[in-house]
């Protein structure tokens, strides 16, 4: 396949160029992904498919056991999921430059410009994780960020407190992303008044306190810290883009990034209305790892790009990103 430029991802403005560049991709898969193209092949059965919802996704699982890269591809970086158990999926990543494209455009994109906004990163087990993705992900955005107090706090919870009423004094917008149960954590030693900060819940429990469903979480957190809304992040370790919810747990997905809803009991049938089941995914950035996935998250599709989500399928494994539910 020639060089992908990235202006052909990150540039889609109509359906038909998404869906031109989703079959692009599928072929290129069948081509150069042989782990991809094995599974595809058993699925289709000799059929060609000719619409988005015929196209097979692999199961996330794959990722904890196979080597899911493309045959031309080296990896640049390897990101691991921070499972709590057993084995870790991996994603082997042959474009980092896709990656950082696609985080930095959707959340600017979402946001706003950020050199002048404080970027804080609440992550208290995971600052020293250098094959997490989110970590890869916020540490860029700090970066990105010109203000003196952005970076990562961890457990130093009195000196994010001490930041964040800085902060609040000389009206800076602030953006915090953070792991829920530092999140809670926080909130329950240093509730705070705030009119100037976003906060991110990015997910996580990870056996560190009860699990809480998401509307819970966010209205502990809304009281402590006198905020109308939480925003959340949608993302793993097997996908290079994002979706966030600014309320209401409405989840919007960038242009390079589809939701489709497959049948939880039929996992072939998969459609693009509005429905509830088993949360498919297109991302075209994952075009040397696998762009279509097949989820172990339950959702319902609201509208073209936007969704909820209803929790995790049973039995499913535990994931650091996405277990609070409505």
């Amino acid at each position: 396949m020639e060089k992908i430029n990235s202006d052909l991802i990150f540039n889609i403005k109509t359906k038909s160029e998404f869906e031109d560049l989703a079959f692009k991709f599928f072929h290129y898969q069948i081509k150069e992904n042989d782990i991809y193209s094995k599974y595809a092949t058993l699925i289709l059965k000799g059929q060609k498919p000719k619409k988005l919802n015929e196209i097979p996704f692999l199961p996330i699982s794959f990722f904890k056991s196979q080597k899911i890269i493309s045959k031309e591809r080296q990896a640049e970086i390897i990101f691991k999921s921070s499972g709590t158990k057993g084995l870790r999926s991996s994603h082997y990543i042959a474009d980092l430059n896709l990656y950082e494209s696609s985080f930095k455009k959707n959340f600017i994109k979402t946001y706003g410009n950020i050199e002048s906004v404080c970027i804080i990163g609440l992550l208290p087990s995971y600052e020293e994780n250098g094959d997490s993705s989110l970590i890869y992900m916020v540490d860029s955005l700090i970066k990105m960020s010109k203000n003196k107090n952005s970076g990562f706090y961890n457990n130093d919870l009195k000196k994010l407190k001490n930041i964040l009423e800085e902060n609040e004094s000389n009206k800076t917008k602030t953006i915090v992303l953070g792991v829920t149960y530092g999140l809670l954590d926080f909130a329950k030693k240093y509730p705070i008044s705030l009119q100037n900060t976003t906060i991110i819940e990015t997910g996580g429990m990870k056996g560190k306190r009860k699990e809480l469903i998401k509307k819970e979480v966010h209205q502990i957190l809304c009281s402590a810290f006198n905020l109308k809304n939480i925003h959340s992040e949608y993302g793993m370790t097997e996908l290079l883009s994002q979706a966030y919810s600014p309320m209401e747990g409405v989840f919007q997905t960038p242009p390079w990034m589809k939701i489709l809803i497959r049948d939880i009991y039929d996992p072939l049938s998969v459609t693009e209305n509005k429905s509830s089941g088993a949360i498919n995914i297109i991302d075209l950035a994952n075009v040397f790892s696998c762009p279509f996935i097949a989820t172990d998250d339950a959702g319902i599709l609201i509208s073209e790009n936007k969704f909820k989500l209803n929790g995790r399928i049973t039995n499913s494994d535990i994931r650091g990103c996405n277990l609070l539910v409505e």
